[in-house]
């Protein structure tokens, strides 16, 4: 078949290597360009943060870079959640290989690595896909860098591209099929071993998508073997048992704290869907192949599969098409219409997403569903000889009126109007260029770069449109100088916790490094988001935060310090320092990491009281105190509640209406107001330091106006507060080391009683008592604590995550089965057996798939050889004929050497010419 790159005399347009470096340099320009015209730094004070980019990976990036540069621990943190399994969170987010890199990469410009990473990656994607594509077409094909554009530019890109934990795999995906269709075909499983490995290495969450692809991808490639029967199947299937096995073995060290840690979070549980429904048709979701639709993003489950229009006519024209076989067509097909009903099918979606139902970000294996259709349309192209003009018209027919028909028929927001005009041009512009290249009408180059042009304009369009929004970059960092300057003058060899007051996400601790309380992220500790629900601060699936703290929570947690954008009214704390408008306080009041407690805290304490302001309030009363939170008086109104303040406080309020989310809360002339959202949550409000006999007023702000609010508002008693703050400070822990993954002190015990310690229960602690290891108990369901015996006790604590020992050993022994089978292999295959130089070719776990390639490269091979074994036949002729004087039996002599093979042959002749 004719292609478009022309690789003729008269027209070369590039050879493989230029196709290659295309399919990853035209995505990147794509990317940059887009950069640009945002304004995105360098190029502006704009950033590519969005969504979970803003409020998680950013930070976690940070405390990644922090620990590389600083000699931290890469197995625990205290700068997020209380103190975290590291590993754990670096699995889940910061695995990929790339990431290393950012140790080259200074700390402020933490926001440029990642964004230009995703840069990175999207070129990679690019390229990846491209070298797939050019182990499957014949000859040289240039068109194939087509594919590998819109695979790089794809609408999953467009949506999902921030998320910049999830690309590796994206990259890696075709090299994993390349891998699988060599193990189906010739036996060998290195490359998919080691790939597949690498993937699930990288991203976890994404792989358990490929891995689910790869049981059925393989079942579709011994469909489609004509030479396959079931006993040739069931050694195949033990084979690609046996090679999946070590993969995930190979990615144990990493996979294994990871699985420890998830079944302790909120997502640990499984709620398998008892009923069949369907979300929307597949009509409506083809329609999503139109570029410039609005990407999805949120809670409902549109997928994001736009990788170009010219698919409609690709795939049509591959099922008309004479030359590929009904079998394959009838599984490639099969295979999209199954995806199809993944994305619609709620169990379907269900077992895509791990057994969860995914919480926003819908349909995220849809980049499977892209590569399969792209694949599609490449073997099309390819055998496009095989297609008649007949079969373009009516492949472009079918697409027109199915456009028309979606016009009419699809009624979603998504889709602007402009949407289906744009289809029509692009896809009359695509068949005319096929026409053209089936009539041959015009140069081959010039319809390469007009088509080429096309695309890039095509791609850029859609991605421009739909994907890379932003957030202002100085507004993300505006006081980071100022808090780490204010960082620095802390001591340094005590334990306490921080309160960045204006928090910009709950992962300050990680963006700033410094220990903290508040973490969102996937590994979220259930525990403690329970504990913190009932304390009255902020939580929920995946997170917990100190919003809604009180003065009784920092004393309990050891919330020493607190950094204020702005002075602070409250008189019950103390002025540290200033840098610009960032301002440090200390809270006197506040209990170190550990402390000991008798069971009235462990045993009496009631947790379960519903209103949080009680259960605080419960813990004073079982050490016979008075309240620390003195309830004022509220008047209650259809829409509002009001109260008047009795002295000069703190003062806190809790709205008990469940069904009620946000809130305003104004006082005294109106001067002062607040917001505060997601009073779903049921956090306790700080209404900050108020002055007596003045008017506060809260308003719902929901968009149900009118449901009635119910709040109550109390003024913290600071003299009840102080009192149980002496009682519990008797007998404090004392630090002397400290590092991440490491405390030791020690305290001392005036009776058999409990040593209490903010420090999160994790399986990965181990505790030392006097030198000896000791049982660990947990405390308020959520934290470490140990029995002691009356006296002094020398105490260290140390961390190894769980699992990650076991995981070093499972990889470890993985690699070496590996590197034993592919011995063993080699051995067996070669095993007292010569075997030619084509053989040893064939034996190479990275040979090309192209069967033409291969066999054209084993008969050059072989001349090679012949001429090598004439050479050497030749020069032993001479030897020989040097060696015999007279001339006696030359041609009997000549005739034995020329046939001699072994050294054994070779002195029988040196015994002959003798």
């Amino acid at each position: 078949m004719n292609d478009l790159n022309l690789n003729q005399r008269d027209e070369i347009i590039m050879d493989k290597r230029a196709i290659f470096t295309l399919s990853f340099i035209i995505p990147v320009f794509i990317m940059i360009l887009i950069f640009i015209q945002r304004g995105i730094f360098p190029f502006g004070d704009e950033s590519f943060l969005r969504t979970d980019m803003y409020h998680q990976y950013a930070p976690f990036f940070s405390e990644f870079k922090y620990k590389l540069s600083n000699g931290g621990s890469l197995l625990y943190s205290w700068d997020l959640g209380m103190g975290i399994n590291f590993s754990a969170l670096y699995a889940y987010y910061l695995a990929s290989p790339l990431n290393w890199l950012i140790i080259l990469c200074p700390q402020k410009y933490v926001i440029e690595f990642m964004s230009y990473m995703i840069v990175a990656k999207i070129g990679l994607s690019g390229l990846g896909f491209t070298y797939y594509l050019s182990k499957h077409t014949s000859g040289n094909k240039a068109a194939i860098l087509f594919f590998g554009i819109f695979y790089a530019l794809s609408g999953y890109m467009a949506a999902y591209s921030w998320n910049i934990m999830w690309l590796d795999c994206i990259i890696l995906f075709p090299i994993v099929c390349l891998g699988i269709e060599r193990l189906v075909k010739t036996g060998k499983g290195l490359l998919y071993t080691l790939i597949l490995g690498l993937c699930i290495l990288s991203n976890y969450y994404i792989s358990i998508m490929i891995c689910l692809f790869m049981v059925i991808y393989f079942i579709s490639l011994n469909v489609m073997d004509s030479e396959n029967n079931w006993r040739k199947f069931t050694i195949a299937s033990f084979r690609f048992a046996v090679y999946s096995l070590l993969a995930g073995g190979l990615s144990a060290l990493v996979l294994l704290p990871e699985i420890y840690a998830l079944k302790l979070t909120a997502s640990g549980d499984f709620d398998f869907p008892s009923t069949f429904n369907s979300y929307f048709s597949i009509f409506d979701m083809i329609a999503r192949h139109m570029g410039n639709v609005k990407v999805e993003i949120g809670l409902d489950h549109w997928p994001n599969i736009f990788c170009g229009v010219g698919i409609f006519l690709f795939v049509v024209l591959y099922i008309l098409n004479r030359k590929i076989s009904k079998k394959e067509k009838a599984v490639y097909i099969s295979l999209l219409v199954f995806f199809l009903a993944g994305f619609s099918i709620n169990v379907l979606n269900y077992i895509w997403h791990g057994l969860h139902y995914p919480n926003s970000l819908p349909a995220r294996q849809s980049f499977i569903y892209i590569f399969l259709v792209l694949f599609i349309c490449a073997k099309a192209y390819d055998n496009l000889s095989a297609n008649t003009t007949k079969d373009l018209g009516l492949a472009f027919g079918i697409s027109m009126i199915y456009i028309l028909l979606a016009q009419k028929i699809v009624n979603n927001e998504d889709f602007h109007f402009a949407v289906f005009y744009g289809a029509m041009i692009f896809i009359s512009i695509y068949a005319m260029l096929m026409y053209l290249h089936m009539a041959k009408r015009i140069s081959k180059t010039y319809l390469f770069l007009i088509t080429l042009a096309i695309v890039v304009i095509e791609s850029s369009v859609n991605m421009s449109v739909t994907s890379v929004t932003t957030i202002n970059r100085s507004n993300y960092i505006n006081d980071n100088a100022d808090v780490r300057a204010l960082l620095k003058k802390l001591p340094m060899d005590d334990f306490y916790r921080i309160d960045k007051v204006d928090r910009k996400t709950k992962d300050d601790g990680a963006w700033l490094n410094f220990k903290s309380v508040s973490i969102f992220s996937s590994t979220a500790n259930a525990s403690l988001t329970e504990l913190f629900e009932k304390l009255g601060n902020e939580a929920s699936t995946n997170a917990y935060s100190i919003t809604g703290e009180t003065p009784l929570l920092d004393m309990l947690f050891a919330v020493r310090y607190a950094i204020y954008t702005g002075e602070s009214r409250n008189t019950n704390i103390s002025y540290v320092d200033i840098s610009g408008n960032s301002y440090l306080y200390e809270n006197p009041y506040t209990l170190p990491l550990g402390y000991m407690v008798d069971e009235r805290f462990s045993d009496d304490w009631n947790l379960n009281l519903g209103d949080p302001i009680d259960v605080q309030n419960d813990l004073a009363a079982v050490y016979g105190l008075p309240d620390i939170f003195e309830q004022i008086e509220t008047i209650k109104e259809s829409t509002s509640v009001n109260f008047q303040t009795d002295i000069d406080g703190e003062y806190y309020a809790y709205v008990t209406n469940p069904s009620i989310d946000e809130v305003e809360f104004s006082y005294g002339d109106g001067d002062v107001k607040k917001s505060f959202k997601n009073l779903k949550r049921h956090y306790i409000l700080e209404l900050g330091t108020l002055e007596g006999e003045k008017n506060g007023r809260f308003v719902s702000t929901d968009d149900d106006k009118d449901e009635s609010i119910d709040a109550r508002v109390y003024r913290v008693n600071y003299d009840s507060l102080k009192k149980l703050y002496y009682i519990l400070n008797k007998n404090p822990l004392y630090l002397s080391k400290i590092s991440d993954s490491y405390l030791s002190g020690n305290v001392h015990a005036v009776e058999n009683t409990t040593l209490f310690t903010s420090i999160p229960y994790d399986e990965g602690w181990s505790v030392y008592v006097d030198g000896k290891k000791a049982e660990k108990i947990k405390l308020l369901d959520a934290f470490i604590g140990l029995k002691l015996e009356k006296g002094q006790h020398e105490i260290e604590f140390k961390y190894v995550s769980s699992g990650i020992i076991e995981g070093a050993i499972i990889s470890v022994a993985s690699l070496a089965l590996l590197l034993l089978i592919c011995l063993v292999k080699k051995v067996i295959e070669n095993g007292g057996i010569k075997f030619k130089k084509k053989e040893v070719i064939e034996d190479d776990e990275f040979e090309e798939l192209d069967i033409e390639d291969s066999e054209e490269e084993d008969d050059d091979e072989e001349d090679e050889e012949d001429a090598a074994t004439e050479q050497a036949n030749l020069n032993n002729i001479i030897k020989i004929d040097t060696a015999i004087a007279g001339g006696k039996g030359v041609v009997d002599l000549l005739t034995k050497n020329c046939n001699s093979e072994t050294d054994a042959d070779e002195n029988s002749n040196d015994d002959n010419l003798k």
